[in-house]
């Protein structure tokens, strides 16, 4: 690539940069940009500027953000440009599908919920989406011209290029459809659809846990298990769009079949399921209601404490060496089992600390998803409002 292609290739990644960090926050000055990003002053000006001419972004002059210590006028504050109208996003998981629409702030205005075998029931699946999308518009008051953008999340591996779910054993029902199309022919508008782990991140990022960090995991831990990766404050999706299904590790000593045809993988020892199973030998058989994980049963009985916390351990083990090659800042546990509380988080930690390298664990900070079991969802809603905004 020639110098000059080079340099454009670069502004391209510092106009990306600051576009998301804007929208992330919400509101931003252009030294607190500099600061985040160690761009010079006059790359943020130049990236600022293409921004603002391409109505991505707006600034005002406002005295409450403070005054610029190098121009002595008050700071300009950076904000996403809001069209108007609706976003709407919806979340596949194992056993439902959620649906809601929002403003294009990110102020959900209605959402819905159903429960569904997604796994292996697609056409019910995608038909119960389309549902609850016309119900959330009209609980809203609102016509399918109103909604700007949808984007969706679904719990399988998803071909970035054919946009079709390339795995047999994971959503077998799924298998060699293309998401995007079959939403999109139901819906009557364009979906962008997307792994819900990715999304989960993207919600966290934006709303939850991970609000101003740049460099994290999100791990969706529920009937199967999968990683959405953040580095530099973007999405990492790999080279066909199916990073993460770290789910499928294989764990040394561990001998059951999992699904995808191999033995011993991380979700045939740390699933819902498989703690479901331990939790049932000591008579916890409520512990995985609807809603999730019964956070009472785990913390006010210590051998339910137990089996959690070695889950935790479990995964952590796995985690420590995603840490080890990534060196993120944080671990965001999310999914029915990744928001059961302090004995998982307590596992991942204690492994994290024993496997991972020392400075890299004490860079690394392990919480639960702020947004609980609806990261997924607010992932999709985020989706969304950025294609909106485009």
């Amino acid at each position: 690539m020639s110098p000059e292609g080079k340099g454009s290739a670069r502004r391209q990644r510092s106009r990306r940069q600051l576009l998301s960090l804007v929208q992330e926050r919400g509101s931003i000055t252009r030294d607190e940009l500099g600061r985040i990003t160690g761009l010079s002053r006059s790359a943020i000006a130049e990236g600022v500027q293409g921004l603002i001419r391409d109505s991505l972004v707006v600034e005002e002059r406002a005295q409450s953000v403070g005054r610029s210590p190098a121009r002595g006028r008050p700071a300009g504050l950076l904000t996403p440009s809001r069209p108007a109208g609706l976003v709407a996003g919806i979340d596949f998981g194992h056993a439902h599908v959620s649906a809601a629409v929002a403003g294009t702030d990110g102020r959900v205005r209605v959402e819905h919920r159903e429960p569904v075998n997604v796994d292996d029931e697609a056409a019910t699946a995608l038909d119960t989406a389309a549902v609850l999308f016309k119900r959330c518009l009209d609980d809203a008051k609102a016509s399918a011209s109103e909604a700007l953008s949808i984007a969706a999340g679904i719990p399988g591996p998803l071909d970035s290029g054919s946009h079709r779910v390339r795995s047999a054993t994971i959503l077998s029902s799924w298998v060699g459809l293309d998401p995007e199309r079959e939403l999109s022919s139901r819906l009557g508008r364009l979906v962008h659809v997307g792994n819900d782990a990715d999304m989960g991140a993207q919600g966290e990022l934006r709303f939850g846990a991970a609000r101003g960090c740049r460099d994290f995991l999100y791990i969706k831990v529920s009937r199967g298990i999968g990683a959405g990766i953040v580095l530099n404050g973007e999405s990492y999706r790999g080279s066909i769009g199916i990073a993460g299904e770290i789910g499928h590790t294989q764990l040394p000593g561990a001998a059951s079949w999992c699904r995808c045809g191999n033995r011993g993988c991380l979700e045939t020892v740390v699933s819902i399921t498989e703690v479901q199973r331990q939790l049932e030998h000591i008579r916890l058989r409520n512990a995985f209601p609807d809603e999730g994980l019964s956070l009472d049963s785990i913390t006010e009985d210590p051998v339910a404490a137990r089996v959690v916390t070695e889950a935790g351990r479990t995964l952590g083990r796995v985690l420590a060496e995603l840490c080890n090659c990534l060196n993120p800042a944080a671990i965001i546990l999310g999914g029915e089992l990744g928001t059961a509380g302090q004995p998982l988080v307590a596992g991942v930690r204690e492994s994290i600390d024993r496997y991972t390298q020392p400075a890299i664990a004490q860079a690394v900070d392990v919480r639960t998803a702020g947004l609980g079991l609806r990261s997924e969802l607010m992932g999709a809603i985020s989706r969304a409002m950025d294609h909106a905004q485009r």
